[in-house]
C-alpha cells in the first residue's frame, strides 16, 4: 500500500512539474509591428510612340509589352499591352463605326454596368477628354470588381477604340489602389495621345 501510495505520489509530482515547466516555456516577448505597407516599386514614367496599319496612333509605357490576341486586320485589332511586374494588363479592341456608334457605347456601358459594377461600390464616369476628332470616357470603377477601369475613344465617325485595365490577381481595392492610381495616369496618357490617321 504504502509502495503504491509512494508511486502516485512520485506521478503526481512528476505530472506537476512538466505543467510547470510547460507554462514558463510558453511565455513570449511580445512587441508589436508598426503599422506599414508593401513596398511597391514602381517605373519612371515613359512612353513610346505605337504606329502600324491601323488607322490610328497614341503612345504606351516603355514598360509594356504588346501582344495581339488575334492576327490583326487594318478593319479590327484586339491588342494587349502587358505589364508581368505588375500582373496588369490593358486590354485594347479596335473596330470600325458602322451607323452603330450608339450600340457600341451601349455595349461598354452595360459591360460596366449590369456585369463588372455586380461587385464595385461606384463607378465613377465624369473623366472625359475631348479633342478634335477624338473623344473618350473613362469609367473609373472602385471597390473590389475585377476591372478596375474601362474606357472608350472614338472620333464618332469612323473608329471606335474600347479599352479595360485587369490584374491577374484577386480583387482587393484597397491593396491594389497605389497600382491602379499608377496605371490610370498610363491610361489617361494613352488615351490623350489616341490620332486618327
Amino acid at each position: 500500500m504504502k509502495n503504491r501510495l509512494g508511486n502516485k505520489i512520485k506521478n503526481l509530482i512528476i505530472i506537476q512539474s512538466f505543467v510547470v515547466l510547460l507554462s514558463f516555456s510558453c511565455q513570449q516577448n511580445y512587441t508589436p509591428k508598426p503599422n506599414a505597407h508593401f513596398r511597391i516599386d514602381l517605373p519612371e514614367k515613359a512612353y513610346r510612340m505605337y504606329d502600324t496599319i491601323f488607322p490610328f496612333t497614341f503612345e504606351y509605357p516603355v514598360y509594356g509589352k504588346l501582344e495581339y490576341l488575334i492576327p490583326p486586320t487594318p478593319d479590327s485589332c484586339w491588342l494587349n499591352i502587358i505589364f508581368p511586374k505588375y500582373r496588369g494588363t490593358i486590354h485594347l479592341t479596335y473596330g470600325k463605326v458602322n451607323n452603330n456608334l450608339e450600340w457600341l457605347k451601349e455595349d461598354i456601358w452595360k459591360i460596366v454596368y449590369s456585369k463588372i459594377s455586380q461587385r464595385a461600390d461606384f463607378v465613377d464616369d465624369s473623366y472625359s477628354f475631348y479633342e478634335p476628332d477624338v473623344y473618350s470616357v473613362i469609367y473609373d470603377i472602385k471597390g473590389d470588381a475585377a476591372s478596375p477601369m474601362q474606357f472608350l475613344v472614338t472620333d464618332s465617325v469612323k473608329n471606335f477604340l474600347r479599352g479595360s485595365l485587369y490584374f491577374s490577381v484577386k480583387p482587393n481595392y484597397d491593396s491594389l489602389a497605389p497600382v491602379i492610381n499608377f496605371f490610370r495616369e498610363d491610361v489617361i496618357h494613352l488615351i490623350e495621345t489616341v490620332r486618327w490617321k
